[in-house]
């Protein structure tokens, strides 16, 4: 099939701002600052070597964190930036959602800067004679469009940008992250008329951190990391190892967290400064900030949080397994030990918390070397980042060794419900009401 974009081999450099201007371009040409090449330090690669292809009619969408080179691509196949190397092609009308509403003049009316930014489009003005009410319409701004765009709020201004660059009819339509223009009902509008661009064999070329929407909408993917493509074809695959690199990327984070709030709580730096006895808890453990208390008689020397399948880990999914594995040492032996849990949100609402006393627990002995392994089934939380109180201590409370918020652990979920617990649960309907199958997971 023809290709409608085509990039081969194409890099894209950029100069490091260095905190050196000059205040002509007669000075800059003195001092060869332009003419000299430039060292490897002082350049940026924003692309390097990225070769992919659009076949017409085909949606392509583009992921990748911020500064992976997503926008710096779009903006080649634009045209409004040429690469450093390499060849970029592109067959047909092109119209870019890249920064929308790029010419609109402030001073002057909406109406006006319609006819101006469709010209720049590459519309006629009878064309866009035709289609002005289409785009007023579109764009909702009908009792506003004869208002200067100074007064125009930035949704208004975005909408308008979108409504004209949405209906130049182009063949390649470029689209960078514009869904965030308008309220839920403006984004399903858009996302009706990428459906109506695809059904009339349009190619479409999306950046976006909407995953839900690549799986959604697109034909083919492409990852890009640090400027380099790290892989390309079926969007769930591409979308399923981009998510496998972020989480661990956010595994490295947690666990360096931890490691650190761990060290901090070892070497005394965390005790609250109403405590001075750092062997005491504070009275209200719900207001405590991170640190540790206790004597130790009996001390906690790992902990370590597990998957299903038994792997340490710190990112974990809704639903699934989990086990908080305590490796306890007791100095002497001791018949009075209880061990709790306490699970915690990022602000400070406790999720849940246990411990083997109220659960009618008690140990027979305890000596030397042991472990106690918190098994939980599903761990029904919602997507977000926690935090672990972990202890060992009497059966009145007194802490032999008491960890306070030192673990951090994030929860992933591609259903993105809100507060804290998520029930197991189903949907019913009665046989006159129908969903569609499917859900959109962005």
């Amino acid at each position: 099939m023809t290709p409608a974009i085509e990039l081969l081999n194409v890099s894209k450099i950029y100069r490091r701002y260095g905190g050196r201007q000059f205040a002509t371009l007669k000075s800059a040409l003195l001092q060869r600052s332009i003419l000299r090449t430039l060292q490897p330090s002082e350049t940026f690669s924003a692309l390097t070597n990225v070769s992919f292809t659009v076949p017409k009619g085909c949606t392509y969408g583009v992921i990748g964190p911020n500064g992976s080179g997503k926008s710096t691509a779009l903006k080649l196949v634009a045209g409004i930036t040429k690469p450093t190397t390499g060849t970029v092609r592109v067959e047909g009308r092109i119209s870019a959602l890249i920064e929308l509403g790029a010419g609109f003049h402030p001073e002057i009316s909406g109406r006006e800067n319609v006819f101006i930014n469709g010209i720049m489009l590459g519309l006629t003005k009878r064309q866009i004679h035709e289609r002005f009410d289409e785009i007023v319409e579109f764009a909702e701004l009908t009792e506003f469009i004869d208002a200067p765009v100074k007064t125009y709020s930035s949704g208004m201004y975005m909408r308008l940008g979108f409504a004209v660059a949405i209906h130049v009819d182009p063949d390649v339509l470029l689209v960078d992250e514009v869904l965030a223009v308008g309220d839920e009902a403006f984004t399903h509008k858009c996302l009706d008329k990428f459906s109506e661009f695809r059904r009339r064999g349009k190619t479409i070329l999306l950046v976006t951190h909407s995953l839900g929407l690549v799986e959604r909408f697109c034909d083919e993917a492409l990852w890009l990391d640090a400027g380099v493509a790290r892989s390309h074809g079926d969007p769930k695959r591409v979308v399923s190892e981009y998510l496998m690199s972020v989480e661990a990327s956010e595994e490295h984070l947690m666990e360096t967290t931890t490691a650190r709030a761990v060290a901090a709580a070892d070497e005394g730096v965390q005790p609250p400064p109403s405590e001075p006895d750092a062997t005491r808890p504070p009275e209200n453990m719900f207001h405590a900030t991170e640190g540790r208390w206790g004597a130790r008689e009996v001390e906690i020397v790992d902990v370590t949080l597990l998957d299903g399948d038994g792997k340490p880990g710190f990112i974990f999914h809704s639903g699934e397994p989990m086990s908080i594995q305590l490796k306890v040492r007791a100095a002497q032996p001791n018949d009075e030990v209880v061990f709790g849990i306490g699970i915690f949100s990022a602000e400070g609402v406790c999720c849940y918390g246990t411990n083997t006393f109220l659960e009618e627990m008690n140990p027979a002995r305890l000596a030397g070397d042991a472990e106690a392994t918190f098994a939980i089934e599903g761990l029904d939380l919602v997507e977000g980042t926690y935090k672990l109180d972990v202890a060992v201590h009497k059966r009145d409370g007194a802490p032999y060794d008491y960890h306070r918020l030192l673990y951090t652990f994030r929860v992933k979920s591609r259903t993105h419900d809100v507060g804290i617990y998520r029930p197991r649960h189903h949907w019913t309907f009665s046989p006159n009401l129908q969903f569609p199958a499917g859900r959109d997971d962005d």
